[in-house]
């Protein structure tokens, strides 16, 4: 018999969940210093380097779509994204202003990275292939 609270200290979901909010917990402060909310961060580095539909976007930032749609109506009211009508498909883009912002926050971002995994060298790349795998290729 295990003692009350082992199960949840060595589940795999339960180990992701802590790990990926101990990783990202500096990240995100640098994102609330700065003003930026961690779903407008999603969507301005999904949409970095190109445009994409909504419910991609959704798939990618973790959101609803309806959720998602909200998001990006503020996101257009505040200059950082615009939509663009390819036949009947929409396609979200970033602005010029949105591009910019994207590019400084990606660079903190790998920055961020670089000095997490900077810590674990040896099993980094290990790591990222087994979480890829883990993601079902639609998803």
């Amino acid at each position: 018999m295990t003692e009350p609270g082992a199960f949840v200290e060595d589940y795999l979901l339960a180990l992701l969940a802590r790990a990926s909010h101990a990783a990202s917990a500096g990240f995100h402060a640098r994102l609330r210093a700065l003003g930026v909310a961690v779903p407008v961060w999603r969507v301005l580095a999904s949409l970095s380097g190109q445009p994409r539909q909504v419910g991609e976007l959704s798939r990618l930032c973790l959101m609803q779509q309806p959720t998602m749609s909200k998001l990006l109506d503020r996101m257009a009211a505040e200059g950082l994204v615009r939509r663009e009508r390819q036949g009947r498909a929409v396609r979200i883009a970033l602005t010029p202003e949105g591009a910019a912002l994207a590019a400084r926050l990606v660079a903190e971002a790998r920055a961020h990275e670089a000095a997490l995994l900077a810590r674990h060298a040896e099993g980094a790349p290990a790591l990222k292939a087994l979480l890829r795998a883990l993601i079902p290729p639609s998803g």
